[in-house]
C-alpha cells in the first residue's frame, strides 16, 4: 500500500495508510502513515471497540493536514482488552515451564514449533490459507532465523536488500502468526486477547522476542533499534517487564 500510495499521490489525490510493521513503511516511505501497535490482521485494533477505533480513524486522518511527506507517526495507544475469555484458557500442548528449558532458548522454541504443528496443520486446513510466509518458505526457517538472533550469528535474510530490522521483524513475525494459527484451532472460541495473553506469558518464543529485543536495543544497527523500541514486543508487555525488574531493584 505504501508504494501505491506514492502512485496516487501522483495524479494529486492525497493517500494516507495504517501501518502494522513499522520497519517496511519507513523503509517504503509512503506519503502519510500511522503506526499502529496491533496484532496483525486489525488495523484497528479490537472489534467492536467503535470510540477506540474513532481514534485510530482521526488520527489517521489528521496525517492529511501535514502537505508535505513523507510522515510516519506512531499511534500512542494499545488496543483495548477484549473483557471475554481471558482467563481460563489452557493449550492443548504442555510448553516445558521457564525455568526448566534444557538446551537453550533456542532449542526450546523449535520443540514448542514441532508440538503445535498438528495443530497448525488442523488451523491450516480449516481455513485453507496461513499468514505465514512473510519471511521464508516454512517457519523452521523463520525459527532459525531468530535462533541465529539469539547466539549473536544472525544468518543472511533470504531476500537480499532486506534490512536487518526488517528481517528480524519478518522472521518473528511468522514465528508468531504460526503460534496464533496453531492455538486458534483448539475446540472453542477463544478471544483474540485470550490467545495474546498466552503467548506472551507462557511460550518459549515470547521469551525469544523478549531477548532479542534487548538486543536490539543495544544494538548498534539503526535498522534494528526502533524494532526494540516499538514493534518487537507490546507495550503492555514491555511497560510490564520494565516494572517487574524496578520491582527487582527496590528488593
Amino acid at each position: 500500500m505504501g508504494a501505491l500510495g506514492h502512485y496516487i499521490e501522483r495524479e494529486g489525490v492525497p493517500t494516507a495508510q495504517i501501518s502494522l510493521i513499522r520497519e517496511q513503511t519507513a523503509a517504503i516511505k509512503p506519503p502519510r502513515a500511522l503506526w499502529v501497535p496491533f496484532m496483525l490482521g486489525r488495523p484497528f485494533g479490537a472489534p467492536n471497540e467503535p470510540q477506540f477505533q474513532r481514534r485510530v480513524l482521526s488520527a489517521l486522518l489528521s496525517l492529511f493536514e501535514r502537505s508535505a511527506g513523507p510522515v510516519l507517526e506512531d499511534f500512542p495507544e494499545d488496543a483495548p482488552a477484549s473483557g471475554d475469555q481471558e482467563s481460563g484458557f489452557a493449550c492443548p500442548v504442555s510448553f516445558a515451564s521457564m525455568k526448566a528449558e534444557a538446551g537453550g532458548l533456542a532449542h526450546a522454541l523449535r520443540e514448542e514449533i514441532a508440538r503445535l504443528a498438528p495443530w497448525y496443520d488442523l488451523a491450516r486446513k480449516r481455513r485453507g490459507r496461513t499468514t505465514v510466509g512473510v519471511f521464508g518458505a516454512t517457519v523452521e526457517e523463520a525459527a532459525r532465523y531468530v535462533a541465529s538472533c539469539l547466539d549473536g550469528a544472525t544468518r543472511p535474510p533470504p531476500v537480499a536488500g532486506l534490512s536487518a530490522g526488517l528481517a528480524v521483524k519478518r522472521a518473528c513475525d511468522d514465528v508468531k502468526a504460526y503460534y496464533y494459527e496453531a492455538v486458534a484451532a483448539q475446540p472453542g472460541n477463544l478471544a483474540a486477547k485470550a490467545i495474546e495473553n498466552w503467548f506472551w506469558r507462557e511460550t518459549a518464543a515470547a521469551r525469544a522476542f523478549l531477548a532479542i529485543r534487548d538486543i536490539c536495543l543495544k544494538s548498534d544497527d539503526e535498522s534494528l533499534k526502533p524494532l526494540g523500541r516499538l514493534s518487537l514486543v507490546p507495550r503492555f508487555v514491555a511497560d510490564g517487564l520494565a516494572e517487574s525488574r524496578h520491582e527487582r531493584r527496590k528488593t
